[in-house]
């Protein structure tokens, strides 16, 4: 039986998005080896996502660009990370098969995932994450016509409803859970950030409520309404076609924790691997950058890469330089942060039969006993279903505050034959 093909480089990066792709083009200069890879079909992330149905901004050329001018950077699209055999070494994967790859450093800008809560009606056909709504809008997912609804928090639920009328769609109800206030003090704090305050206007949107949250969706096999509780404490009924609904982000862990790096505790950082002002982890050699520290924005993850790409290759000075930029955007994030923050009423959205893991259908009620994650998944079968508890997980740790335990390999579904011919490579390099 053959092993896995092995490769070697100076640097690798986990990670295509703004981040990844600075980090990359930073280090280039010093002519270190370089790669980059991401699980999607081309540079770019989630918020640079590419597709039929997408329109680059000029932005997300201009990185594009940068990494292809680079002789010393190759991008592995589609590619996963299942593993880590040794240390120092990763297993990644991709339609063609498997590698082994040594790295020297290592930097990880594995963004971050949308934050779903259930709510009666959550699994119906038709209901999607709003960030979820746009990549499959970008994906080419026809939606003109569509009565859609769209509810959660945060800034992405209008640059969902953009990406939705401009494909043709009707938003009819963008709901948003933050108050009045909060929302307000957010506007107003943006003159610290001329570009995101354009932005804002560019997004503002009619449909638009704060103090208004879903409570559920109805009907038989897809969705055909949704009821909403506004600030006022009434409810309204609304037929749509479709409900994207997201509650913010979470930051993408778990490589990082199975490396062994350290989560941060505070403020909008909290839940994000820790950095320090290198962005090196609490792993010697290990990097992070983006989102996967905490949410912030393409800006903030830029800077964060770039500082990343040049500490990781022993350039101090260069990294230093991008300092004040980094600290200007960790002020947007914490702002972001405060504005946005999910009251603690929303851990009533479930209802006793409301299911919390579909992949292994738990209802809420078989969950509110248990004393924690690992009681859960033992007893009841939650986060045990192809997820692996990505999406229950993080629902179960707003709702009833468990920690979700550390990841364990592999990282995403893998071949048979990439185990096989890892099993092979570690019996012949046992032998040597």
């Amino acid at each position: 039986m053959n092993g896995l093909a092995q490769e070697r480089c100076d640097v690798l990066v986990i990670g295509a998005g703004p981040a990844g792709m600075a980090a990359a083009v930073a280090a280039a200069p010093s002519g270190a080896s370089i790669v980059v890879i991401d699980d999607n079909p081309a540079p770019g992330g989630q918020i640079w996502r590419d597709g039929p149905g997408a329109s680059l901004p000029p932005a997300a050329r201009k990185w594009r660009d940068a990494l292809d001018g680079r002789a010393n950077i190759r991008v592995r699209s589609g590619t996963r990370v299942v593993a880590a055999p040794e240390p120092g070494e990763l297993l990644l994967e991709d339609a063609e098969g498997a590698v082994r790859m040594r790295w020297g450093k290592l930097i990880l800008c594995t963004g971050a995932r949308e934050l779903l809560l259930p709510f009666p009606g959550w699994t119906l056909a038709g209901v999607t994450g709003a960030g979820g709504l746009q990549a499959l809008i970008k994906a080419g997912l026809p939606v003109e016509g569509e009565r859609i609804v769209i509810a959660g928090s945060g800034p992405l639920l209008l640059a969902a409803a953009a990406t939705a009328r401009a494909a043709g769609a009707k938003v009819l109800r963008i709901a948003e859970q933050a108050s009045f206030a909060s929302v307000a003090r957010f506007g107003a704090s943006l003159a610290r950030w001329p570009g995101k305050a354009a932005q804002a206007v560019t997004l503002a949107d009619p449909c638009y409520r704060t103090s208004s949250r879903v409570v559920s969706a109805g009907g038989a096999a897809k969705v055909e309404s949704v009821r909403l509780r506004q600030g006022n404490g009434k409810e309204v009924e609304i037929a749509c076609d479709r409900i994207a609904c997201g509650f913010g982000l979470v930051p993408n862990t778990q490589l990082g924790r199975m490396l062994g790096c350290a989560l941060a505790s505070d403020g909008f950082r909290a839940r994000g691997l820790q950095v320090d002002a290198r962005q090196a982890t609490s792993v010697p050699g290990i990097f992070a950058a983006g989102e996967c520290t905490g949410f912030g924005g393409s800006e903030r993850a830029l800077a964060q890469g770039t500082i990343a790409g040049h500490a990781a290759v022993g350039n101090e000075c260069a990294a230093a330089a991008h300092e004040g930029e980094r600290a200007r955007w960790d002020g947007f994030a914490a702002q972001l942060h405060r504005s946005f923050a999910l009251s603690p009423s929303l851990k009533a959205l479930p209802q006793a039969d409301t299911l919390v893991c579909r992949c292994e259908d738990v209802p809420f009620s078989a969950l509110k006993d248990c004393g924690g994650w690992t009681d859960a998944k033992l007893h009841r079968r939650c986060g045990m279903g192809a997820c692996q508890g990505r999406v229950c997980g993080d629902a179960a740790q707003f709702l009833f505050g468990w920690t979700p335990p550390a990841p364990r390999p592999p990282l995403s579904p893998v071949r048979i034959a990439t185990l096989a011919g890892l099993v092979a490579s570690e019996g012949a390099d046992a032998r040597q």
